[in-house]
């Protein structure tokens, strides 16, 4: 079997990993996802997916197509057991998100697409979650953004084309998760579960 192959498979096995107690937490209202984030989630990890498919990502963009799987099914989630606690910032990424979206189909500007949905990514789609998780970060279940990390670095070793275009995105989602994980785990140190 293709090694490409091989790590594909891997960045899909250990991001369900992460997904399947993100998902029974939140069935089990442990975890309450902040619904904005998950859908602008969502949307830049279609434009992601995209861009990947188109710029033959080949094994390694398919985390990218699970997680737009996996991220509209938390959203649903989300509405119904999660925060809905909407700020401006929070529609602002959701149109920026939705910008990068329509310029990515509009366009044949991959590059400057994978820069507007990096861009959204790090200002804006962690936002509502770092900001909820600041009071209430018992919330979230850390180990999600751990396993998600870690299966960038599987995703990113079975790309086919390395490219900007191809590792922009991920690369940012992998910092994004990793710092989400850290902030949740020092938060915690400093506040009691309720």
């Amino acid at each position: 079997m293709d090694l490409k192959v091989v790590l594909g498979v891997c960045s899909l096995v250990v991001a369900s990993v992460g997904y399947v107690p993100y998902i029974n937490n939140v069935l089990r209202k442990r975890t309450k996802p902040h619904a904005y984030s998950w859908l602008v989630w969502a949307v830049l990890g279609l434009v992601g997916f995209g861009i990947q498919v188109q710029g033959k990502g080949g094994p390694g963009s398919w985390l990218l197509g699970l997680t737009v799987a996996a991220t509209l099914f938390i959203f649903i989630l989300s509405l119904l057991y999660g925060h809905k606690d909407i700020q401006i910032v929070d529609k602002v990424s959701l149109l920026f998100a939705g910008i990068a979206f329509v310029f990515w189909i509009a366009t044949d500007q991959p590059l400057i697409a994978a820069v507007l949905i990096t861009l959204v990514e790090a200002v804006g789609g962690f936002f509502p979650t770092f900001r909820k998780s600041y009071s209430n970060p018992y919330e979230e279940t850390a180990f999600a953004y751990f396993t998600y990390a870690t299966s960038i670095c599987f995703s990113l070793l079975a790309l086919e084309v390395y490219s900007l275009t191809n590792i922009l995105y991920p690369g940012v989602v992998f910092f994004m998760n990793v710092s989400l994980f850290a902030f949740l785990l020092v938060r915690r140190s400093r506040v009691k579960p309720q």
